[in-house]
């Protein structure tokens, strides 16, 4: 197992990150930060050996009503895909959304788009890993993407923290008793129900010790996604997460 740090889309935090974290979680993708344009020996520094995953655009959806804009979708993210496995992307995460969350047969539209998009991944040799959002207007709801992340074949970036704002700690549960086996990439971090996200590990309402219950066997990748450059609560929070997961770090 190893555990990384989400670094925004900018070089100069990701070169000033703690260098005890096993890899960096880079966001890539016009307008701020385009791929193809990035600097392959400023990003070696930057990293300074440790690994690189890579977020593809936060806002960018993943369907469309118009076939030919679905096509344009998956083409863009394929560019984006090739050219974060020529940079070395282990894995992409890509926000799970939909044009119209809510209407079932729709479902099979995110469903084809998520496999294309997974395929354009396996084509570049990097893992595209479908991240829950389903607390945001278009994400789509975490029994939705359970079962079309099993549909498709396609591993799981579960946020903790999303799902709690989505259904609580009660939603946490559900969902790693049921989807815990296609889990490879975990986002975490704490947030309170009034609204604060993204805060240290232990300063909210999340109950981490579920993932001690639930994945106790996990031996995948962990990205911190607490918004702080404070290295020595990111490092509490690394430490906790660790020993949910029954390692050290």
């Amino acid at each position: 197992m190893e555990i990384g740090l989400t670094v925004g889309d900018d070089l100069d935090r990701l070169a000033g990150s703690p260098a005890r974290f096993d890899f960096c979680e880079l966001g890539i993708g016009e307008p701020t930060l385009v791929p193809g344009d990035i600097d392959p020996d400023r990003l070696s520094g930057a990293l300074d050996g440790r690994g690189l995953l890579v977020h593809l655009p936060y806002s960018q959806p993943l369907t469309s009503y118009a076939p030919e804009v679905n096509d344009a979708i998956v083409a863009y993210q394929r560019r984006l895909l090739t050219a974060a496995g020529d940079l070395g992307a282990e894995k992409a995460v890509l926000h799970a959304t939909s044009a119209d969350r809510d209407d079932v047969d729709f479902r099979e539209v995110a469903a084809e788009q998520l496999r294309r998009v997974a395929a354009a991944g396996r084509e570049a040799s990097v893992e595209v890993v479908v991240e829950n959002v389903g607390h945001q207007h278009k994400g789509l709801q975490l029994s939705v993407l359970g079962d079309i992340a099993r549909e498709t074949d396609t591993p799981i970036c579960f946020d903790v923290g999303h799902a709690y704002m989505e259904g609580g700690n009660e939603a946490i549960t559900r969902f790693l008793r049921s989807h815990g086996d296609r889990i490879s990439h975990l986002h975490c971090h704490d947030v309170r129900r009034r609204g604060d996200t993204h805060i240290p590990i232990g300063a909210g309402e999340v109950k981490y010790d579920v993932l001690e219950a639930e994945l106790s066997d996990f031996d995948g990748t962990v990205a911190l996604e607490v918004f702080t450059d404070d290295e020595s609560l990111l490092v509490d929070s690394a430490e906790r997460v660790a020993a949910r997961l029954g390692t050290e770090f």
